[in-house]
């Protein structure tokens, strides 16, 4: 029975392999990658505005990598609850109120910035702005694949990637002319609102998905679900460990006001095309992987774009020019790009509906981890050591890591087209 269904699929999946946009011809997936990318680019403009902010007010290090910290731990502590409500409870529901909730938290930033409130209140709407995300993350991941059918999950995942990216270009460059048009980053919070508010109306007009919710108690058991199923998936678990820790250790993106201010020497202009660079890569990328065939062997694919990554990490590193710091942040996003797409598509695929919402949480700790926690690993680092001995040295860690899962786990060397794995 297992055998005559992988036979019965490959024909729909090579379809939507050639067609680029398989995914849009469905209406409600529209709507949502519409209203996500809308909240992406009010996100992204926020960072650049905090990251401005802060290091205008306090001149620290530390107090960018606190920033990463402020918003990843709320979603670490809350992964099983938010994953299990995501299964539990309508997820289109938990969409909407984590929404509002980080419409409220930028409303909150623009009233701090304006009145130069404390710094701690800051971070205490960064909190809340990871509760948001902790619950936001799984319901959305979630329903996403509610809304189109199996055969156009690779494209969907392709093109979720590529929504992300285009909002990281478009944000950060938004959020840099922003304050420079304004003098301060109060409006860029009230414009992030209104990009939150946006989000709720196109979600709202989403229609209502007939789910059969898990009907178990609540135990330990089934709010660990999720990471169980990624223990016993070697290949998932290796794929999203190798992302996680590259990342961490090789992501340099919370350090670029210091080396737009203190090492290039450049403004609030240029920082935010620095944030845009590593998107504009990542973008480019996604855009052609959604054309290509799909990979036939995305093991070796996903080994050597990491290493990559760790090598132009160290370049961007050491570079003092402008624009050869620029071309390092676009092959890094480039780079990374693919081992993301191959990501989403291999978990997605491998995952049964009644977990996503619990592996989507899980997913989306490493994530946070890689991202958010890097984030502080690297204004710790830079705290200590200098923002360069930081680079460089995550860079060459980076490569490492892709060294140590190649030997823990082999099976990740040998991973052929991800269809081969439905």
């Amino acid at each position: 029975m297992s055998s005559r269904k992988q036979n019965s699929k490959p024909h729909n999946f090579e379809v939507a392999q050639h067609d680029p946009f398989a995914a849009f011809k469905f209406r409600d997936y529209r709507l949502f990658t519409i209203g996500r990318l809308v909240l992406f680019v009010g996100s992204q403009m926020q960072t650049v505005a905090i990251g401005w902010e802060l290091y205008e007010r306090t001149n620290s290090a530390i107090a960018l990598g606190g920033v990463g910290l402020a918003q990843v731990l709320p979603m670490i502590i809350l992964t099983l609850i938010a994953g299990d409500v995501a299964d539990r409870r309508d997820r289109k529901v938990t969409m909407l109120l984590s929404v509002m909730l980080l419409a409220l938290c930028s409303l909150a930033l623009g009233v701090l910035s304006y009145t130069q409130g404390a710094i701690f209140l800051i971070y205490a709407c960064l909190v809340l702005t990871g509760v948001a995300r902790a619950f936001l993350k799984p319901a959305s991941d979630a329903l996403m694949w509610q809304l189109i059918p199996v055969s156009a999950f690779t494209n969907a995942a392709t093109w979720n990637s590529s929504s992300f990216q285009l909002a990281a270009v478009i944000g950060p460059a938004f959020g840099g002319f922003g304050i420079a048009l304004l003098g301060s980053a109060t409006g860029v919070y009230l414009l992030a609102a209104i990009a939150a508010l946006l989000c709720f109306i196109l979600t709202l007009a989403i229609k209502q998905q007939k789910v059969i919710r898990k009907t178990e108690p609540i135990s330990l058991k089934a709010l660990s679900a999720g990471a169980k199923f990624v223990w016993q998936n070697q290949l998932i678990l290796a794929a999203i460990t190798l992302d996680m820790f590259a990342v961490l250790l090789g992501g340099a993106i919370a350090l670029l006001p210091i080396f737009a201010k203190d090492i290039l020497h450049v403004g609030p202009v240029e920082l935010g095309y620095l944030q845009a660079a590593h998107s504009i890569g990542a973008l480019t990328m996604a855009i052609t992987l959604a054309y290509l065939p799909p990979l036939r062997k995305a093991g070796p694919a996903l080994l050597w774009s990491v290493v990559g990554f760790g090598v132009v990490t160290i370049i961007f590193g050491l570079s003092r020019s402008f624009w050869l710091s620029m071309l390092m942040l676009i092959l890094g996003g480039a780079l990374d790009s693919i081992s993301v797409v191959i990501r989403h598509t291999l978990v997605q695929i491998r995952t049964p509906d009644h977990l996503r919402g619990r592996v989507a949480a899980i997913n989306s700790v490493f994530i946070s981890a890689s991202n958010e926690l890097g984030g502080f690993e690297s204004g710790l680092t830079a705290a200590l050591f200098g923002p360069v001995i930081s680079v460089v040295g995550g860079g060459i860690g980076t490569i490492v890591v892709v060294i140590a899962t190649a030997m823990i786990w082999p099976g990740i060397r040998k991973l052929g087209a991800l269809q081969e794995y439905k």
